[in-house]
């Protein structure tokens, strides 16, 4: 689950850490109210920093941050950013809508050094099977720039699971970071309340960039990206009211209130599959028989009427589709069960306009293949994956 930026710096602020002071703020009058909260006395001379809050990385480069000064000129910058179609490298083309803002802070304020940004984040490198920190001196818009042509510039630190971060490690990371002085000694406690936070919410992504060295030498958030492990938000029930629905793609979301595993993809050929696996070998089978996965659905081991109905109300909402393809092993569920679902739900739905491949294997199989051609309905049934890459080819054709 992905959190906003407001969000994210609400829970770090939660756990001591010291983050940019922002409002967020759904008009322009809310956006005027947060700015006199930021700046009881209003003065020309106070500087704003009005950011999109959209589930997308890239917000400045697209025009989605803005620092504004005076009340006047915030104003004009949030209605100018409220209600744009923010376009960034993450969103795609097609960008998304700019629902609500952050009002902040400007923590770029004169002192004996020049604010310097940095970069910081931590999440698990499945690789080893250890959460892992990354993080540079070169933080702000470029790093992905940074990544590319510059790795060695980029910190890493691996984190023993059974041990946590430990003293030595942080204090590691922010030496190499280029942290010193009442900087460094600023750096290392906040690098320790980052794990802990991240640790503490069950996140699967923890960004700060910025990371910013304020004139004092202080360290602040003044981003966060947060994104907590759906598998974990049992024990975070508190989170709920966090999600934004208008962020996420809509067809995942009724799919999720159906206790679906959906996920949207750019291709033609709908998939309903029982079980993460088999979904993802039919896929790839759906690639090697020339046509591209619209999505990966996971009706999961109990598939019945409802299930697949609600997997074929769902598939059939993406226009790109034009096949759908439902490969399902009979082994909690028995196949003639589930082509006596896919016959029921094809019944209450009506007229489907793409052609429907249907390959049960497993318990049952032979029945259910005989009820599919009985049914008199549009259903092409196969049992060998060779058949079904065959159905999907001349479906495509």
């Amino acid at each position: 689950m992905k959190l906003h930026e407001y969000q994210g710096k609400e829970l770090l602020a939660s756990y001591g850490l010291p983050v940019q002071r922002g409002f967020v703020a759904t008009t322009v009058d809310e956006a005027v109210k947060a700015a006199q909260q930021l700046y009881p006395t209003v003065s020309d001379n106070n500087f704003y920093v009005v950011k999109a809050q959209i589930h997308a990385g890239g917000r400045g480069k697209g025009g989605g941050v803005k620092v504004a000064k005076g009340l006047d000129k915030m104003k004009e910058v949030a209605g100018n950013i409220l209600g744009m179609q923010l376009v960034t490298h993450q969103t795609g083309p097609e960008g998304k809508k700019v629902h609500k803002i952050l009002v902040a802070e400007d923590v770029f304020y004169p002192g004996a050094k020049e604010p310097k940004e940095y970069y910081f984040s931590i999440t698990l490198d499945r690789a080893t099977g250890r959460d892992v920190i990354m993080a540079s001196a070169e933080g702000g818009m470029d790093i992905e720039e940074v990544a590319e042509h510059h790795p060695e510039k980029i910190v890493k630190e691996w984190i023993d699971p059974l041990v946590g971060l430990a003293d030595f490690q942080a204090r590691k990371v922010a030496f190499r970071m280029g942290f010193s002085g009442q900087a460094y000694k600023h750096a290392v406690p906040f690098i320790k309340k980052l794990y802990e936070a991240y640790k503490g919410t069950d996140a699967a992504l923890l960004e700060i960039n910025p990371m910013l060295q304020a004139s004092d030498e202080r360290i602040i958030a003044v981003d966060c990206k947060l994104e907590i492990e759906d598998n974990a938000l049992y024990r975070h029930p508190e989170f709920a009211q966090l999600r934004d629905l208008t962020e996420e793609e809509p067809l995942e979301t009724e799919a999720h209130a159906s206790n679906l595993n959906y996920i949207k993809l750019d291709g033609n050929v709908g998939c309903m599959v029982n079980g993460a696996g088999l979904a993802m070998a039919t896929m790839d089978m759906i690639k090697l028989s020339g046509g591209e996965p619209a999505n990966f659905l996971d009706v999961g081991g109990g598939a019945n009427a409802q299930t697949v109905e609600a997997g074929f109300r769902i598939i059939l909402k993406d226009p790109s589709v034009k096949a759908i393809l439902i490969n399902v092993f009979g082994g909690i569920v028995q196949c003639d069960r589930v082509a006596n679902g896919v016959v029921e739900a094809y019944k209450k739905i009506g007229n489907i306009p793409v052609p429907i491949i249907v390959r049960l294997q497993g318990t049952n199989a032979d029945k259910a293949a005989e009820i599919i051609r009985n049914s008199g309905l549009k259903v092409i049934p196969a049992i060998e994956l060779r058949e079904a890459a065959q159905a999907v080819t001349q479906a495509l054709s």
